[in-house]
C-alpha cells in the first residue's frame, strides 16, 4: 500500500485527487491539508510515502513546506510530488532546490497521476522533458558561454553518455532503451554519477550537463 497526503488550499482539487487515487487499491490517501504548515504537520503525523503538494497556498507555501519535509529526518522516506499550473516557472525551480521529487500538472490524466505517485514512492525523480526545458530556460536567462566542469573528468565515457540523456530529461527506462542497457544498469549509472559529481538529484545533473555544454 502506498500512502499519500494531499496538500492544496482548494477543496475541489483535493476531492478530485482523492477520487482519482481511490480507483486503485494500492493507493491510499491518509491525510489532507489546506496550507503548507498543516501539510508539514500532517506529514509528521502520518509519515506518508508521497505528499502531493500545491505550490501557492496561504500560511505557508509549498516550497517552504517541501523544504521542511525534506529536512526532517523522520520523513526521509517521504517524497514530495509538486502540483503545478506553471503560473511561475521560478516557483518550480525553487521547489527543485527545496528537494521535490517531481512535478505534475494539475490537469494530468488519472493514469498519469497514479503512475507518478508510484514512481515517486519508489524513489524515482520525475522530470519530464517539457518541465526540464522550462527550467533550463531560466538557467539560460543570463547568457554565458558553456564552461567545462572539472568534475566531468571523473566520469567514464559511458557515464557521460548517461549524463547527456539525463540532461535531455530521459527516464531510466528511456536511457536504457537508447543506450541498450537494462533499466537497473541505468539506475546504477545515475546513482554513480550523482556520487561522483556531488549532485543531489537528476535536476542538478541536468543543469550541470547544460552549463557544461553537453546539452544545448
Amino acid at each position: 500500500m502506498i500512502t499519500v497526503a494531499l496538500v492544496d488550499d482548494q477543496h475541489l482539487i483535493r476531492a478530485g485527487l482523492r477520487s482519482l487515487l481511490a480507483s486503485d487499491r494500492d493507493l491510499q490517501v491518509v491525510a489532507e491539508a489546506s496550507d503548507g504548515r498543516r501539510g508539514v504537520d500532517a506529514a509528521l503525523r502520518t509519515r506518508p510515502d508521497v505528499v502531493l503538494m500545491d505550490l501557492r497556498m496561504p500560511v505557508m507555501n509549498g516550497i517552504e513546506a517541501t523544504r521542511l519535509i525534506r529536512a526532517e529526518e523522520s520523513l526521509a522516506q517521504t517524497h514530495v510530488l509538486v502540483l503545478t499550473t506553471f503560473d511561475d516557472d521560478r516557483d518550480v525551480l525553487e521547489a527543485v532546490r527545496a528537494g521535490a521529487a517531481g512535478y505534475l500538472m494539475k490537469d494530468a490524466a488519472g493514469t498519469e497521476l497514479r503512475d507518478a505517485v508510484r514512481r515517486a514512492a519508489s524513489g524515482e525523480r520525475l522530470l519530464s522533458p517539457g518541465i526540464l526545458d522550462r527550467l533550463l530556460k531560466i538557467v539560460a536567462s543570463t547568457p554565458a558561454a558553456p564552461e567545462p566542469d572539472p568534475r566531468l573528468s571523473r566520469l567514464s565515457e559511458r557515464e557521460l553518455e548517461v549524463l547527456i540523456r539525463v540532461g535531455h530529461g530521459d527516464t531510466n527506462e528511456e536511457i536504457a532503451g537508447t543506450l541498450y542497457i537494462s533499466p537497473a544498469t541505468s539506475r546504477t549509472y545515475v546513482s554513480r554519477i550523482l556520487g561522483k559529481l556531488g549532485a543531489r538529484d537528476r535536476t542538478e545533473l541536468a543543469v550541470i550537463a547544460y552549463r557544461s555544454g553537453l546539452v544545448s
